[in-house]
């Protein structure tokens, strides 16, 4: 295998042999690609030094936190630039209420640092117990109470970045843009870039959005910050962050409604933004099924299309109690079949429990269904939510795939895993097909194909579906403004003419197979859910247990 050239200034673990290429080959999502190398830096210098480094070799450059993403966005034909190491966690300002990491820090452990002086990060995507902080700046990412607390963007303050050329800047809220090569393109462009916006918005009417880039958030802020978050390393890489914080209300009440139609669940999730809930899920008759096959105790009758599980926050209990009373009514008065009120925090863990049983009773079904999550971030209009969830429905039945659709009600945001039998002869087909139906339906109800785990190299292909032409070149602009080389993340945002969704799935039985350890590191990482561990130590662990057992 052909020796990478040295990296002046660089001091982080260079690789390029077949295991770790193999190992950082795969994330969380359906996609599987093999990099031509793999670097660890160790801080930001190390991440400058690389990026100059590219420019001269011509290498893309794939940048990745824990590799938990789900659209492609952290794998690719180059490069593969391994953050997780930059993991300075400093101080609570309690006075300003910020924080300072790096971009390779867990959001659980931001949030705890946080949560010790009273404070937290409110942005709570599932995975927060092993996505970086990078990773979330990079999709703009979301989670369960972007109901009451926005998207990651509004809670950077300021981003520490390196640019294409290898230059390194701040950038921050209400301080001028710096001086450097790349802005100044793209300040150029802007007042283009503005007018555009103005005349036809880069905004679907949705409460959540990582697709595209953030020019409609831009134009209204002027803020270089909105336009950088969002923008999956595909403009520059993020070396360090400044995160804003809010005070945590310490009381919480939980509701849980049944319904008997999907009209009247969406009807419920609208009386749940309306009385300010913290968050309310969206559990499908598929999901409520398979949790029972599952073993899964499900406390409605069965019957059931729909259950709305929903969180109210407070500063006292009474307040909180109040508020879930009031909510529990307001289901009722939207046609709950049902509805249970959980006031202490043994109760609402018992309660939610429901919500955390997809993962396990998937994992029961039948091991030839492997669960592809392609269809899996939509995001529409809020009065638009049953139309989507029935579309869903019938779009699997037409393919005879089997689904699980669950997701965020409040936002009417929908996540859906497809159980995919990979032995079947047609099985790409029908793949192929469902997305192209759920990408259309997605188009016709004026939604995003992206609520939070942005665009990647599984939804770049089809942006052209629901964006209109003269959208995309705007965005276009922004990435020839800030990487006119295309050295960053090509592919993730804006992709190649003729490229396809779906490409190497790595559930492919026809796949050519990974080395022995390299698999089983990443069967490891999705068993155990070990986003966490950087992928060369679990790869070390497996190879040092090998050769014990050869011994």
């Amino acid at each position: 295998m052909q020796k990478i050239p040295a990296v002046d200034g660089f001091r982080g673990l260079l690789r390029n042999d077949a295991a770790a290429l193999a190992v950082y080959s795969e994330a969380a999502g359906i996609g599987q690609i093999l990099p031509r190398a793999v670097a660890v830096p160790g801080d930001a210098d190390d991440v400058a030094a690389l990026v100059k480094w590219a420019v001269e070799h011509r290498m893309p450059l794939v940048p990745r936190g824990s590799g938990s993403s789900m659209a492609g966005g952290a794998i690719g034909d180059g490069m593969i630039v391994d953050l997780s190491r930059l993991r300075t966690l400093g101080v609570v300002d309690v006075r300003t209420r910020t924080i300072r990491c790096g971009p390779g820090v867990l959001r659980d452990e931001v949030d705890a640092a946080a949560r010790a002086v009273g404070l937290c990060f409110p942005v709570d995507p599932s995975s927060g117990a092993f996505c970086t902080i990078g990773g979330m700046a990079a999709t703009n990412a979301a989670g369960a109470h972007t109901m009451r607390y926005g998207s990651t963007r509004p809670w950077v303050e300021a981003l520490d970045c390196v640019f294409a050329d290898g230059s390194r800047a701040e950038i921050r809220r209400g301080t001028p843009v710096p001086d450097l090569a790349a802005v100044r393109r793209f300040m150029a462009v802007a007042p283009a870039l503005i007018e555009g916006e103005r005349a036809s918005p880069s905004r679907h009417h949705v409460r959540k959005e990582s697709s595209g880039y953030a020019l409609a958030d831009f134009a209204e802020s002027g803020e270089l910050v909105d336009l950088l978050v969002g923008s999956e390393g595909t403009l520059a890489i993020i070396v360090g962050l400044e995160l804003r914080l809010a005070p945590v209300l310490p009381f919480t009440a939980s509701i849980l409604g049944a319904f008997a139609s999907l009209n009247d669940a969406v009807a419920g999730a609208g009386e749940a933004r309306a009385a300010n809930a913290s968050c309310c899920e969206l559990l499908d008759r598929t999901f409520l099924d398979v949790a029972r096959r599952g073993g899964v105790n499900v406390p409605v009758a069965g019957d059931t299309e729909a259950v709305l599980l929903a969180e109210v926050e407070g500063v006292s209990r009474v307040e909180c109690e109040a508020a879930a009373r009031d909510l529990a009514s307001r289901f009722t008065a939207a046609s709950a079949v049902s509805v249970a009120v959980a006031l202490d925090p043994d109760t609402e863990r018992e309660m939610w429990e429901l919500r955390h049983a997809a993962s396990p009773a998937l994992s029961r079904l039948d091991p030839s269904l492997k669960s592809m999550q392609f269809i899996e971030d939509g995001c529409v209009p809020p009065d638009r939510l049953a139309e989507y969830v029935n579309g869903v429905r019938a779009a699997l039945g037409a393919q005879g795939i089997r689904g699980v659709i669950f997701g965020h009600a409040g936002d009417a945001h929908v996540h859906v895993n497809p159980l995919v039998d990979v032995a079947a002869p047609d099985w790409r087909v029908r793949v192929e097909a469902l997305l192209a139906d759920v990408t259309r339906l997605t188009a016709t109800l004026g939604g995003t194909l992206s609520g939070e785990h942005g665009d990647g190299r599984l939804r770049a292909p089809l942006l052209p579906f629901v964006w209109p032409a003269d959208v995309i070149e705007r965005f276009a602009s922004v990435k020839r403004a800030f990487d006119p080389e295309g050295q960053l993340n090509p592919d993730a945002k804006l992709s190649a003419p003729g490229a396809s969704a779906i490409g190497h799935v790595k559930y492919d039985p026809l796949a050519t197979p990974l080395p022995a350890a390299a698999r089983a590191a990443l069967d490891r990482v999705e068993r155990e859910r070990a986003y966490g561990r950087l992928r060369l130590d679990l790869l070390a662990d497996i190879e040092l247990d090998g050769a014990k057992r050869r011994r």
